[in-house]
């Protein structure tokens, strides 16, 4: 049994602050600034424990600062993607944009109606200030004119483009199959598919408005800033184009 020294306890003591450090920032809700923090805090410490040469300490910092370059680039890749996002959305927004006509907005509201009542998923994003281009170039261009049919043809189970989204701007459906980042909000529901965190996705970093419509249940969703909306009444999804699209 080894010989319980001072260092010895100072060494436990220092593994023991150390652990509740980690899991105390690792648990805020501020992700890059915590891990940033308990790097850097193990960087000090590492220092300390050298210094005083303790020798348990010393094997277990010298697995560590091995790895926390590595690990810290791939911890923080997420957050440097929704930096570069949000300031590409600024960049890119235009002071002239092109709202759909009425006519538009009836088409886009029959076709989700219909799609809710088959209870056919879809994903519907309509472009604002903020220029999709980047998301449409991967997908299939068809710069066709809104309509009802044309919708409901595209997300009817099986076809070419029934997954990812279609965009649409103006009075025009610019492309389908486009698909976007999913959402990192840590907020939402846990049993929230991967549709409706692509909407939400979307909306966090333009300020685009998207329908969700779920195949499972045939709800309707709207994402915008970030934010998802469930409409409780089908109806109310005529407001929120109205609102949108003024």
């Amino acid at each position: 049994m080894p010989e319980i020294t001072f260092k010895l306890i100072i060494e436990f003591y220092l593994l023991f602050v150390f652990a509740l450090f980690v899991f105390r920032f690792v648990t805020s809700s501020k992700r890059l600034i915590a891990i940033t923090t308990v790097f850097a805090f193990i960087y000090l410490l590492s220092v300390f424990v050298y210094m005083l040469e303790l020798p348990i300490l010393i094997v277990f910092f010298d697995y560590v600062l091995y790895w926390i370059p590595l690990v810290y680039v791939i911890v923080i890749v997420p957050d440097m993607r929704l930096a570069i996002d949000l300031a590409w959305k600024k960049q890119t927004k235009k002071d002239d944009f092109e709202m759909g006509s009425d006519q538009t907005k009836l088409q886009i509201y029959d076709a989700v109606v219909h799609l809710s009542n088959q209870k056919t998923g879809a994903l519907i994003t309509i472009e604002k200030h903020n220029t999709l281009d980047q998301y449409s170039e991967r997908a299939v261009l068809l710069h066709s004119k809104v309509s009802k049919e044309i919708l409901i043809n595209i997300f009817t189970p099986l076809t070419p483009l029934h997954d990812g989204a279609v965009i649409i701007r103006g009075d025009e459906i610019v492309c389908a199959g486009a698909y976007y980042v999913l959402s990192e909000n840590e907020k939402v529901e846990s049993t929230m598919g991967s549709r409706h965190r692509a909407g939400l996705g979307i909306s966090e970093v333009t300020d685009s408005l998207t329908i969700v419509v779920s195949e499972e249940t045939g709800s309707i969703s709207i994402a915008i800033e970030g934010i998802l909306v469930r409409l409780s009444e089908k109806e109310k999804l005529m407001d929120y184009l109205n609102t949108f699209m003024k």
